[in-house]
């Protein structure tokens, strides 16, 4: 649990500087968004197979509701936030970044409802994933904290962790900064006393991490490894911990896989290499030269007219994914009423399709964005209407792929199985 961020990575080529300054142009060739924050550590945590619920608090703007639609895979429990959503944008060029845009964030309350409250005292462990938004400073929160296992994941301008954590993880900077003190050993020993936790480890980053449960300290060495950037390494260190101690690992195991974990995530390409697995799919389609083909649309209740579609589809390419509307996108288009079905629920039952390869949520009113993110060869939609007036098509041109209409199946739609269920 804790505060839920968006990161954008926009990717492009830079051989060129302005005209008018020494600066670096970026030739921006595309643009990835991801989970950050909470929500990062929340997505690692189920990769990991674990069974996770992101507990957040996010607000009702577009950015919230593009990590909400981001975040369609992960069970979650949310409040809303009167400050607008956190966004860390990197201009990246060649696996490193150049700048970056920070956005958002500010004065606001975060809201902790009692659904939030149920949700951490059912859990058998807490990770608190703190990045100074203000959730964990909610006093109702800290009081039911202090009531479960937890492993506190610290930030600079956050509050200190509740009394008797399982864990505490700050990294050097933050540990010098709450404790005062430069050395890590003699930070993490204050630490250890003035935050009343049962251990506290101090990460090191290249130099591995500082354990200190109250004896001698446990130094923990890091693998080499080259990681230009680090970005996430912390996050990918404070899940694998609380994963281990949560299973019954000791503290000092726990520590030594969490350095080996956060050095196989930096070797393995870091969050990139992150979104690289979660393409995988398209990626090997075209790798063997296949035709990658997409598909969109609310698909609510689900109905033989759908399974036809997609099955059609299917048939024109290699691999079918379904751009699906997020909850707030289908209510904008068909009314509050809708969707029958949550967005997790018909992301589910899409996948459990053999002719489904993979779902993508997207949260705008149309799937422009992730169609310029999937470049598919094939953009095919269910009608009885011109493929070129489909507002989709001049986009698909863009690469040159195709757009293709499959038959619209008479007295098959969604509208009309609830109208006759009266």
């Amino acid at each position: 649990m804790g505060d839920a961020l968006l990161d954008v990575d926009v990717v492009g080529t830079a051989d060129r500087l302005c005209p008018d300054a020494p600066a670096p142009v970026l030739d921006v060739s595309a643009e990835h968004a991801r989970p950050g924050g909470a929500a990062l550590a929340a997505t690692m945590a189920r990769g990991d197979g674990l069974d996770v619920t992101l507990v957040s608090a996010i607000a009702d703007d577009a950015d919230g509701e593009r990590i909400r639609s981001l975040l369609a895979d992960i069970p979650g429990v949310y409040g809303t936030s009167t400050a607008p959503t956190s966004v860390k944008t990197r201009l990246r060029c060649g696996g490193t970044s150049l700048a970056r845009l920070d956005r958002g964030g500010g004065p606001g309350l975060p809201e902790v409802t009692d659904e939030m409250l149920d949700a951490v005292l059912s859990a058998d462990l807490v990770l608190a994933s703190d990045y100074g938004r203000g959730l964990l400073r909610d006093e109702r929160l800290r009081q039911v904290l202090r009531r479960v296992p937890v492993v506190w994941d610290p930030h600079p301008r956050g509050p200190a962790p509740v009394e008797g954590a399982r864990l505490v993880t700050p990294n050097r900077a933050e540990a010098t900064a709450f404790s005062g003190r430069a050395d890590p050993f003699e930070a993490a020993d204050e630490l250890l006393r003035t935050w009343r936790a049962k251990a506290v480890v101090v990460t090191l980053g290249a130099g591995g991490a500082l354990l200190h449960c109250g004896g001698t300290p446990v130094a923990v060495p890091a693998p080499a490894v080259s990681a230009p950037d680090p970005c996430g390494a912390g996050d990918r260190f404070a899940v694998t911990v609380a994963a281990r101690l949560g299973a019954g690992a000791a503290a000092d195991e726990a520590v030594a896989d969490a350095v080996r974990a956060a050095a196989r995530f930096l070797a393995d390409g870091g969050v990139s290499g992150m979104r690289a697995a979660q393409q995988s799919t398209v990626d090997a389609v075209r790798a063997r030269g296949g035709t990658v083909v997409a598909t969109g649309g609310c698909f609510d209740v689900l109905h033989s007219g759908h399974v036809r579609m997609l099955q059609a589809a299917r048939a024109l390419g290699d691999c079918l994914v379904v751009c699906l509307n997020s909850d707030a996108s289908v209510r904008r288009l068909k009314g509050p009423s809708r969707p029958v079905n949550g967005q997790a629920d018909r992301a589910e039952v899409l996948r459990a399709l053999a002719c489904v390869d993979d779902v993508v949520v997207f949260c705008e009113d149309t799937p422009q964005r992730v169609l310029g993110e999937l470049r598919p060869d094939v953009w095919v939609k269910g009608g009885d209407y011109s493929a070129e007036l489909l507002s989709e098509a001049p986009v698909v041109r863009r690469w040159g792929g195709r757009t293709v209409v499959v038959p619209y199946h008479s007295g098959r739609s969604t509208t009309e199985i609830l109208a006759r269920r009266g």
